[in-house]
């Protein structure tokens, strides 16, 4: 809405599904977990699986759902993300230098925590790409190399080809950062662009590889690097391709898409094609990628937003 200076965060308002299986948990509903969660197509299933791991104390009820069925694949994927997500709060979101010995010690345990439950999640259900899109985060947080996370998004996407949540996490595991190169960062995100059907959100990997190139690399200059007209024309044939498509649904992946869209073009000094999407975007945004420029996300979004509005009006 033009003129709003509310900035929702929060993925259930964008995604219904989160905000009813975080009510299920926190009843320790499990029936009425799986009633949810098993209606969901794969992309929306594995994302509302990974956001609703950040539940607190839910890793008693969900070994106990385990233990009275070891085989249920959806409480083996959930809890695998709680862990992750423990042990990822522990070690922080600060670069390597910034953590402590025993951070990376308690996080690294949580870690193999996780994998040992996937592993096991994986052996009983190998076509299950939730599963595999939790080990792709246990592959980066272990520092498994890039062979095997290739080995395990190529198992995620021959379960579901084009799942968004495993691609979102291969992306982050092939920056340098994490013993990547720019060149798999930016072919991956292509590759998986173009493989997409058109309307879909997926061109939204290609400007995340843009993003994270200006923000990832410190010998980039961020004005110059947009100033490209390659990389300009790419982004908005991306754009083409997904947020501004006929097709572009509100299924798994357009908060992020328009989130993503809204900051680049904000970025390349484009008011009006950033007030469309924020207000295809309404009250809603995504942390992601705006943590990547500073802390208080809500400032950034509100800033922005009125920006672009100021100049399309």
């Amino acid at each position: 809405m033009i003129g709003s200076t509310d900035v929702v965060l929060d993925r259930a308002a964008a995604y219904p599904e989160i905000a009813g299986l975080r009510t299920a948990l926190r009843r320790a509903d499990w029936p009425a977990c799986r009633a949810l969660i098993d209606q969901l197509e794969p992309s929306a299933r594995s994302g509302a699986l990974l956001d609703c791991g950040d539940e607190k104390d839910i890793e008693g009820f969900l070994r106990g759902v385990l233990a009275a069925d070891p085989a249920d694949p959806a409480a083996t994927a959930l809890l695998g993300h709680h862990l992750i997500k423990v042990g990822w709060q522990i070690r922080t979101g600060y670069t390597a230098e910034h953590v402590s010995r025993g951070q990376f010690r308690q996080f690294h345990e949580w870690l193999r925590k996780a994998e040992l439950l996937l592993i096991d999640g994986a052996a009983r259900h190998p076509k299950d790409p939730a599963i595999w899109t939790a080990r792709l985060l246990t592959a980066r947080g272990l520092q498994l190399g890039l062979a095997e996370t290739r080995r395990r998004l190529d198992r995620a996407l021959a379960a579901h080809p084009d799942h968004l949540p495993a691609q979102f996490q291969f992306l982050q595991s092939a920056c340098p950062k994490w013993s990547g190169t720019w060149e798999l960062v930016h072919g991956f995100a292509r590759d998986a662009a173009a493989a997409a059907p058109p309307g879909s959100p997926h061109a939204v990997l290609i400007v995340y590889a843009h993003l994270e190139h200006m923000f990832g690399d410190d010998e980039t200059d961020v004005l110059r690097y947009l100033a490209n007209d390659a990389i300009r024309a790419e982004i908005y044939e991306a754009a083409h391709r997904s947020v501004w498509h006929p097709e572009f649904r509100r299924g798994y992946g357009w908060l992020q898409a328009l989130n993503a869209f809204a900051m680049i073009f904000t970025m390349l000094d484009d008011r009006r094609s950033a007030a469309t999407t924020f207000t295809a975007l309404g009250d809603l945004a995504a942390e992601y990628p705006w943590n990547r420029v500073g802390a208080d996300v809500q400032a950034q979004v509100r800033e922005a937003r009125a920006w672009a509005y100021e100049g399309a009006s």
